[in-house]
Order: structure tokens, then C-alpha cells, then sequence
């Protein structure tokens, strides 16, 4: 994990990354210690009950995200990001001066006011936040610092909220809230003025200030790519599933657990701690790169996990006196409960993380942060209907861990029905598990292949699953040329057909089949995607390279892209070559986490394409590994 947290040493995060964590931290400071007071002092600021005040409090803290998000959209795509977030923070000091004025003059209207405009700064910032980061960063650093801003975000809730509550407890404690939130503010402020400048991607955009229409807008431009609002409706899942599971806590540690208010901490850091590990564990587990792949494993784990909470929770409520924290894990089933929740979080981070990578990613840069903006009001959304559902569901009588057992198995169905949509998240998974089942997969020269536009990727043919180890190390997905019987094969078709591999057959086999290989692929580079080929024709019977057939002239002829050329080795004496005569037909010989090499050549352009030159390429690509 090295690499990421390599990222806190460098200006163009650091600064950054403070200015959210002090943002983050005095939000939830505020917050929850307004909430504390009102809960218990409530009588000395109004008629209304605790109860309907909290949940007041909640709900004008989200208003802004609705009202909001679209503007703050658009001026973080038609200004300097770093002059916003500064802006933002000089804010944040006036919130703070709001907030003891409320408190100095004993008004609840102003307290509200505070928490409302709280709102609004976490509304501005949550825009710049996500939008900033593919400015500042290289594409291989987007999972990696999207996952230390998530760990971050969640352990500065974490921590502002225990603070909130400690200060409320205090005597003078408006006056130590008041205090602490300007110093917090301040330090936000200062680390603000460090982050260097992010030029805005459209200038001249005009402001439409009416949020009705420009929220539809926003969600229109996020709508246009497919994978990247259905990875929105993935973030905002998340945020309903896990925003439902917190808000049960207070309830679930008194009425279920018998637990005290420490109790409570304990399961909130749990929580916490889980989440910070799952999203620094993705740049280990992805290599660096946008591995959505990650996100099924997420969700298989954030259903098991939720649903063996339900039944690990005890069936008979507590009697007695409410248990401190210390005392509550001496009790049977106690660390199983806390083992599930923080592997809840671990599974939400792996979840979360390259879905907001793969937004960044993939959004048009001058509508980026328009559409995170529509990705923040689309989380907003799906609290609010979350929170809804579970107070009726609670009225009707479910108990707290049958909730929980209802929300697991909605993530199960809401789970498929994206996959199902967009079967690149299952088959980038697929491929995941078998890479790093089978093989210790090396990559060089990744950065070769473009970002965006038509190339063909053409490699020698060592094994049958070339054509998987390539999709693992590529962050685009890459349309195979390959031959007819091996697309058919059982388990291994549904890749290739989720790949949209193109299956060919020789002149000889079938004419009609090989002409229209030849047209999809030249329909695949028309539309500017990545055709993968091994020119070679046919898997290697001795392990040493074939000449290469003229087919891959006939189709640069046809589109002239470029060429890059790229060679595996490792693979020979696999269960998946033809080392042992037939594939499969040895599998004890087979070796779990083999070593493959995979080394990406520069591109070739289309005009200085020649079969000897580039098979020649390939070769010293090769070396003499096979």
C-alpha cells in the first residue's frame, strides 16, 4: 500500500486532502453535537420532542444536496477548483460565526440556519472534491487517492462526531463548540490556499441558477454514458445501504445488544475502521488501476455479511442494566457482530471506490463535475427514500435485524439487476478471480495504450486464455479476434461473449463467418474501440512463436490505426497451453500463481506496419521466456 499513501507526501494532494478531512470532520462536529444538546437540553430551546428535532436536524443538513448540487456543478466545471475550495473554506469560518451567534443568543432558528448552510458547504465541496482528483492525479494514482479521500471521510466522521458529543457534554460546552469549529475551519482554510491550481474545463459555461432544471440537465449528462450512471446508481445503493445500517446503531446497541452509549462508539468505529481498510486495500488488489471488478466481490460480501448480522444478532431482548463497551465483548456473539460489521464496511470500500474511479475516469472532462454533481444529488435521493422505507418497515413491525436481513437480500437483487445491465462489472470479476487464482501477473508498458480512440492490440498466441490475461491488464475493454471453437467453450464463452469477442473461422471452414470477423472488426475500429489479435492464428504447439498471417494487413488496410504490439510469457507448461499435449488433460500439473509477464511495446503506425518488422517486435518483447 505504499504507493498510495506516497500520494500524502506530494502538494497536489496533501493540501487537498486536509482541506476534505477538516471539512468532513467540522461538519459532523457541528452536527452531532447540536443533536446531543437538543436531545438533551431540548426543553431550554423548544416545545418539540428530541426525537422529531433530530430527525429535523438530519433532514435540513440534506436539503441543500437537492437545492444545490446541480449549481455547484456548474461552477466547479466554470471555475479554478482550487479557488472554490478556497472559497468554500472562508465560508465554512462564516458558518461557524452563524453558529455561536446562535448559541451566544439562545436561538434554535439560528442553529438550524448554521446547520442548513453546513449543508450548502458540503454540498460545494463534495463537487470540487471528486472533480479535482482526475486533474491532480495520474490515471494509475485515481484508485489509490480515491481511496485514502474515502478512508479519510469516513475516519473524520468518525472522529467529529465522537468530539461533537464529548464537547456537548461539557460545561460551557456552545462556547468549546463554537471555539473548536472556528479552529477547525481555520486550518481547513490555510490548508486550502496550499492546493495548486485546477483550470476550469469550460470557462464560458453560462450558470443556469434554476435547480430543477439543471438537476434534470446534470442527470441527462450522466445518463448519456451507460457504465457511468449505472456506477452512480451503485454509489447512491451504497450510501441508502449503509446510511441505513448507521442510523440503526443507537438502537440496535440499547434494545438489541443491551449496550451502553460507548457501546454504541463501538460499534460506529467498527464500522468505520472497516470501510478505511476496504478502500486501501483496492490499490493492492486492482494493481492500480480502475478494477471494477472489485465491485462484485463488494457486493457478494455486503450481502453475506449483512444477512449473517440478522442471524448472529441475539433473538431475546437485553434485560438489565445498559453494558459500557469493555463489558459487552466478554458477551457470547458480541465479536462476531462487530467481525460483521466491519467486514461490511471492508466490502462497502471495495465496492465504492472504483465505481468513483471509473466516474472520473470515464466522464467527459468539461462535464465531470455536473455529473458528479448529479452523482451527489443521486446519493442525497436514495438516503432520504432509505431512511423512509426503514422507519416504515420499522412501524410495520419488523425488528431491527430482520431490517437488516430485508436490506442484505435487496442488495443481492439490486446487485444482479446492474450486472445485468452492464455485464462488464461481472466480467471484468470473472477475469479478476481467475487471474489472481492462477497467476502472478506482471505488467509493463501498460501506459502504451491510449486512454481513448481505435488501436489493435496484436500478441503472440501462447495459451488459451491469452485473450483473458490482456482484459486483466487493460483498463479499457478490448474486442478479441479468436478462433470459432474456442469462443464456444463451456464456462469461458460467457466471457468471451461478454467481451464481445469476435469469433472467426478460416476461408475454408466457413467464408461467410470470416468475412464478417472481418467487418466487425472493422466496425469495432470505426467506433474507436480496442481490437485484440493474435496474428499468429492458432495457439502455439512447441511454445515458440509462428510466422504471422496477412489477415492484420487486410485490416489496417481497411482502417489505419495503430498497432501495438505486445508479448506474454510464462504461460508455456501451463494447464491452459499445449504443453502437456491436450488443454486441461493434466490438471494436477497445474501451478497456482504462476509468473506472467506481459510487455507492452510502443505504437506502431498504421503505414510502417510490416508482419516480419512486427513479429520481430513481439519477439524482443518476448525475450526468451515463453
Amino acid at each position: 500500500m505504499n504507493g498510495q499513501f506516497q500520494l500524502l507526501k506530494t502538494r497536489r494532494f496533501l493540501p487537498f486532502f486536509g482541506t476534505q478531512f477538516m471539512g468532513a470532520f467540522n461538519d459532523n462536529l457541528f452536527k452531532n453535537a447540536l443533536v446531543v444538546l437538543l436531545t438533551y437540553h431540548a426543553a431550554s430551546w423548544t416545545t418539540l420532542k428530541p426525537e422529531v428535532l433530530a430527525n429535523m436536524a438530519a433532514g435540513i443538513f440534506i436539503l441543500p444536496f437537492f437545492l444545490f448540487s446541480a449549481t455547484a456543478g456548474q461552477l466547479a466545471d466554470k471555475y479554478d477548483k482550487a479557488k472554490l475550495a478556497r472559497l468554500v473554506k472562508l465560508l465554512e469560518i462564516i458558518i461557524m460565526l452563524v453558529a455561536g451567534g446562535g448559541f451566544a443568543v439562545h436561538s434554535l432558528s439560528l442553529l438550524m440556519t448554521a446547520l442548513f448552510l453546513f449543508g450548502v458547504h458540503s454540498t460545494l465541496f463534495g463537487t470540487v472534491k471528486y472533480a479535482i482528483l482526475p486533474q491532480h492525479l495520474k490515471v494509475e494514482e485515481l484508485v489509490g487517492g480515491n481511496a485514502l479521500v474515502e478512508a479519510g471521510t469516513f475516519v473524520a466522521i468518525l472522529i467529529g462526531t465522537l468530539t461533537g458529543a464529548l464537547i456537548a457534554g461539557l460545561s460551557q460546552g456552545t462556547v468549546w463548540i463554537t471555539i473548536g469549529g472556528l479552529l477547525v475551519a481555520t486550518a481547513g482554510y490555510l490548508a486550502s490556499r496550499k492546493i495548486p491550481s485546477a483550470p476550469a474545463p469550460e470557462p464560458q459555461l453560462r450558470v443556469n441558477h434554476n435547480p430543477f432544471v439543471e438537476t434534470w440537465r446534470n442527470i441527462k449528462f450522466a445518463r448519456e454514458n451507460r457504465t457511468v450512471f449505472l456506477s452512480i446508481m451503485g454509489i447512491s445503493w451504497f450510501w441508502l445501504y449503509g446510511a441505513l445500517f448507521l442510523a440503526q446503531f443507537p438502537a440496535y446497541t440499547k434494545n438489541v445488544l443491551g449496550g451502553s452509549e460507548t457501546a454504541v462508539t463501538l460499534l460506529l468505529a467498527t464500522f468505520t475502521i472497516g470501510i478505511g481498510v476496504g478502500s486501501l486495500l483496492c490499490e493492492r488488489l486492482s494493481g492500480k488501476m480502475v478494477e471494477i471488478g472489485l465491485v462484485p466481490f463488494g457486493s457478494i460480501g455486503l450481502t453475506i455479511f449483512g444477512l449473517d448480522l440478522a442471524w448472529a444478532s441475539p433473538a431475546l431482548s437485553p434485560s438489565g442494566e445498559l453494558l459500557p463497551a469493555m463489558a459487552l465483548l466478554a458477551v457470547p456473539g458480541t465479536w462476531r457482530i462487530l467481525l460483521d460489521l466491519c467486514a461490511i464496511g471492508l466490502f462497502g470500500g471495495l465496492f465504492i471506490v472504483p465505481l468513483y474511479a471509473l466516474i472520473q475516469l470515464r466522464s467527459s472532462t468539461s462535464h465531470r463535475a455536473r455529473i458528479i454533481a448529479a452523482n451527489n444529488i443521486m446519493n442525497a435521493l436514495f438516503m432520504v427514500v432509505g431512511a423512509v422505507a426503514a422507519a416504515g418497515l420499522l412501524s410495520a413491525g419488523l425488528t431491527i435485524p430482520m431490517l437488516f436481513a430485508v436490506a442484505a437480500v435487496c442488495n443481492a437483487v439490486v446487485a444482479i439487476y446492474i450486472y445485468k445491465l452492464v455485464p462488464e462489472f461481472l466480467l471484468r470479476f470473472v477475469v479478476w478471480i481467475l487471474i489472481h487464482t492462477f497467476c502472478r501477473l506482471n505488467k509493463q508498458g501498460v501506459e502504451h495504450i491510449p486512454d481513448d480512440g481505435p488501436a489493435i492490440l496484436a500478441c503472440n498466441h501462447v495459451s488459451f486464455v491469452d485473450a483473458l490475461i490482456i482484459t486483466a491488464a487493460c483498463r479499457r475493454p478490448i474486442r478479441f479476434v479468436m478462433d470459432h471453437h474456442i469462443f464456444r467453450w463451456p464456462i469461458l464463452s460467457f466471457v468471451f461473449k461478454t467481451g464481445r469477442a469476435i469469433p472467426i473461422a478460416s476461408e475454408r471452414e466457413d467464408a461467410t463467418l470470416k468475412m464478417k470477423a472481418f467487418d466487425d472488426v472493422s466496425q469495432a475500429l470505426a467506433e474507436g474501440e480496442l481490437v485484440g489479435i493474435f496474428p499468429e492464428g492458432r495457439v502455439t504447439n512447441d511454445g515458440e512463436m509462428s510466422a504471422f498471417r496477412p489477415g492484420i494487413s487486410q485490416i489496417i488496410a481497411r482502417n489505419p490505426v495503430p498497432v501495438i504490439p505486445m508479448a506474454l510469457s510464462g504461460l508455456w507448461g501451463s494447464i491452459f497451453s499445449r504443453a502437456h499435449g491436450a488443454v486441461l488433460s493434466h490438471p494436477w500439473k497445474a501451478r497456482p500463481f504462476r509468473k506472467v509477464v506481459l510487455k507492452i511495446g510502443e505504437p506502431v503506425a498504421p503505414e510502417k506496419v510490416e508482419l516480419e518488422s512486427l513479429r520481430d517486435e513481439v519477439m524482443r518483447l518476448r525475450g526468451e521466456m515463453r
